[in-house]
């Protein structure tokens, strides 16, 4: 490698048929600044054909088992939680919530369903007087608030973002079905036996695996259109992201926090690798590593079947949503299969499943993306694989 040519070293491996996808990353790290950590893993049909990463050549700390903040990308593993008990049969998505959790009927909410509730269909996306650094840190206060607030809007007869509770709600809904806290099943379900690097609740052995989240360096011209953006204090907007609260601190550091981490709030909270987001994704609809996929095909049908399609109230623009998860060709990427579902976080995270390319994604980075949610290189990280994917 020539002095200059290239901020960042890649590393890692891709299967035959995938080279253009590390010449992909390549050329987007080498344009990243000299401190870009990232990484990259895809499987198809159940098989890993892409695992790379990058980070500075004198940082040796950087590697594919580095763990990063994925923010709401956390959200796919506890909608993935949701949908496994419905496929048992333990919840039924057209129950009323308060069939489960009786607290939840205050403020006219008796007749909002389960549906409702994991399509950001209830209005329930904060409460009125924002909650404490501590209380976002612990989905039992989150739903312990949630309970008694009024709803935003008629639930059912519009959808918005609940960006930092939706986990916290239907944890509880899991909780007062099963008797057990959302993290657990999926650890139980999910995490152990496929021995993926995406926890809700990280074990403090892997502490030191895990890297701070750096703060979004945006361009004088970038941080224009941020201070831009129409966000007063008492927005739906503001309400579901907590802005109303003074001194709460920044969103780069909800993941740095050490509590966050430990009990793994299941909106926002979740720390993993790319290989872990990927992983995930492929077991939901593929045999992988001799296991059959977590989800039927009636349940993958339902999970990917758009539930909330239109002007989302909290992000202020048009979004699409099947079971909780995103919409994934709807919302960003359109060259992707119907039903593709999966979740992006605030960092720059993106990960998914699309079942008919056979094709499972996820990718991390260390450093804020501008302006939030999926980082802009997905756009031709993702065009890449699944090209490489139905190649093959």
């Amino acid at each position: 490698m020539t002095e200059g040519t290239r901020t960042a070293t890649v590393h890692g491996a891709v299967a035959d048929g995938f080279e253009a996808v590390r010449e992909a990353f390549a050329v987007f790290v080498a344009g990243e600044r000299a401190d870009y950590q990232g990484q990259l893993s895809a499987y198809a049909h159940g098989r890993r054909v892409v695992d790379l990463w990058a980070g500075p050549e004198a940082e040796a700390e950087s590697g594919g088992d580095t763990l990063h903040g994925v923010f709401s990308s956390t959200k796919g593993a506890a909608h993935l939680v949701v949908a496994l008990l419905v496929q048992d049969g333990v919840l039924a998505l057209d129950r009323e919530v308060a069939h489960y959790w009786p607290e939840f009927a205050a403020e006219g909410k008796g007749a909002v369903t389960l549906r409702e509730l994991i399509s950001h269909r209830a209005g329930l996306i904060g409460v009125d007087a924002g909650f404490t650094v501590e209380e976002l840190a612990d989905d039992r206060a989150i739903a312990q608030r949630l309970a008694a607030q009024r709803p935003f809007w008629r639930p059912g007869q519009a959808f918005g973002y609940h960006a930092l509770v939706i986990g916290a709600l239907t944890g509880e809904v899991v909780r007062r079905a099963t008797g057990r806290t959302l993290q657990e099943v999926y650890e139980e379900r999910v995490r152990a036996p496929y021995g993926l690097d995406l926890f809700l609740g990280l074990p403090a052995e892997h502490e030191p695996r895990f890297r701070t989240v750096l703060p979004m360096t945006p361009t004088p011209a970038q941080q224009a259109e941020l201070d831009a953006m129409p966000r007063g204090p008492h927005t739906l907007t503001s309400i579901a992201f907590n802005d109303q609260v003074p001194g709460q601190g920044e969103l780069t550091d909800f993941p740095n926090s050490r509590a966050v981490r430990a009990k793994g709030q299941a909106s926002a909270g979740g720390v993993g690798s790319a290989r872990g987001l990927a992983g995930m994704y492929a077991a939901t609809f593929s045999e992988v590593d001799g296991r059959p996929p977590l989800l039927k095909p009636d349940t993958l049908a339902e999970v990917g079947q758009i539930h909330s399609l239109g002007f989302d109230l909290v992000t202020r623009a048009p979004r699409a949503f099947g079971l909780g998860f995103q919409a994934t060709a709807e919302n960003l990427y359109p060259f992707l299969g119907a039903g593709a579902f999966g979740h992006s976080g605030a960092s720059g995270s993106q990960a998914f499943a699309d079942p008919r390319s056979g094709l499972a994604y996820g990718y991390t980075r260390r450093r804020m993306a501008f302006p939030g949610g999926a980082a802009p290189e997905n756009a031709e990280l993702v065009r890449a694989v699944h090209a490489a994917a139905l190649a093959s």
